[in-house]
């Protein structure tokens, strides 16, 4: 998958159902190498323990795998090493770094050594730092109306779309949580055709 591509897919989100097969493809094949190596090409172990805390908590585990079971974690460091610009990826652990941050500035420990329910509270004030971004995109003038705020600038609006894209192209997430097959089922295309105009026992 060409970085062209991935930009294109953070660009619709979560709108899974609605991505082209090559992309779907492409996503595929990057969680297929994830069982090759669990060795971080970009995250250090902390910001990959912050990744997967995160990622958790927007998607739990319920009846179904969360994100931790089916590595999204390591489909963000894949996406960050393979995908993304340099300048990109100092934005990304600029926004790791940040959660660290503001869970220092409320409960003096980093995120991942924080509670649950203080973890949970980070996270909705990144959500709703995002929201009042997204309503004064939307609010403000003509030509940016109805547009969401640009993914560079706003960390969490990237991180949960990078989380959901890495689930929910997981076959775990794909087939268990939306209902679809990865694979779909077989198709002969080599089966003879019976001519319309073929009559009855000719």
């Amino acid at each position: 998958m060409q970085r062209r591509d991935v930009l294109k897919l953070l660009a619709i989100g979560s709108a899974v159902p609605s991505i082209s097969p090559s992309v779907l493809a492409g996503c595929r094949v990057l969680h297929a190498s994830l069982t090759e190596t669990t060795k971080l090409k970009i995250l250090s172990r902390h910001q990959d323990a912050t990744v997967t805390v995160m990622a958790e908590l927007i998607i739990p585990r319920t009846e179904t795998p969360g994100a931790k079971d089916t590595n999204v974690n390591l489909f963000i460091d894949r996406v960050l090493a393979d995908w993304y610009t340099e300048g990109e990826r100092a934005r990304f652990v600029a926004g790791l770094a940040d959660v660290d941050a503001r869970t220092q500035a409320l409960f003096e420990k980093n995120f991942v050594d924080a509670s649950g329910p203080q973890q949970a509270d980070i996270l909705r004030s990144f959500g709703e730092g995002l929201a009042e971004a997204m309503s004064f995109v939307a609010n403000g003038p003509r030509g940016n109306r109805g547009a969401a705020p640009e993914p560079a600038g706003h960390f969490y609006l990237e991180f949960r779309k990078l989380a959901l894209i890495g689930y929910f192209t997981s076959e775990a997430g794909f087939s268990q949580q939306l209902g679809e097959e990865i694979v779909p089922g077989r198709f002969d295309g080599c089966a003879p055709m019976q001519s319309s105009t073929q009559t009855k026992g000719s």
